[in-house]
Order: structure tokens, then C-alpha cells, then sequence
């Protein structure tokens, strides 16, 4: 018989395992003015960051987990730039 751990593309820890790992690859949380500006990022993708705590990116590339008033900071040039380009 089996277990998860000895099949590991059938589900259970490895399974987890690798996708935290995945994650945790792609999570590089990137430096930048991103403390400095509100960001252009799709509106399910903040929802899906409030839920899952997975950070969002924005059109001018930042990556980042949300986490606080956008309306306190101006938005930034380059998101903005790219948001007219696409509305034109």
C-alpha cells in the first residue's frame, strides 16, 4: 500500500511541500516606491490578496502584499501612464 508521501504527484504533504516552495519563489517581494504610491492592480487580484494573503502586481511591475489605504498616497506615474495607454 502506498501513501501520499510515496507518490508525491498524487496530493498530501509533497504536494504542499512544493507549492510553498513555488510560492515562496515567486514571492520575492520587490524594493522600491511602492511605500510611496497607490498602484494600479486588477480589482479581483486585491480581493484575491486580502483572502489568501498571496501579494498582487501592479502594471508597472511592483509586487507587493496590500495592506493599506490607497487614498492616502498619489498614484503612481508609471501605472498611471500604462492604465491611459490601454483606455485610449
Amino acid at each position: 500500500m502506498s501513501t501520499p508521501l510515496d507518490s508525491p504527484d498524487q496530493g498530501g504533504v509533497a504536494t504542499l511541500d512544493r507549492e510553498l516552495e513555488e510560492l515562496l519563489r515567486e514571492e520575492n517581494l520587490e524594493p522600491g516606491d511602492h511605500e510611496r504610491f497607490s498602484h494600479y492592480v486588477k480589482k479581483d487580484k486585491i480581493l484575491e490578496s486580502a483572502i489568501t494573503g498571496k501579494p498582487v502586481r501592479a502594471l508597472c511591475g511592483k509586487k507587493w502584499t496590500p495592506g493599506r489605504d490607497p487614498e492616502k498616497f498619489p498614484i503612481c506615474p508609471t501605472c498611471k501612464e500604462i492604465y491611459e495607454s490601454m483606455t485610449r
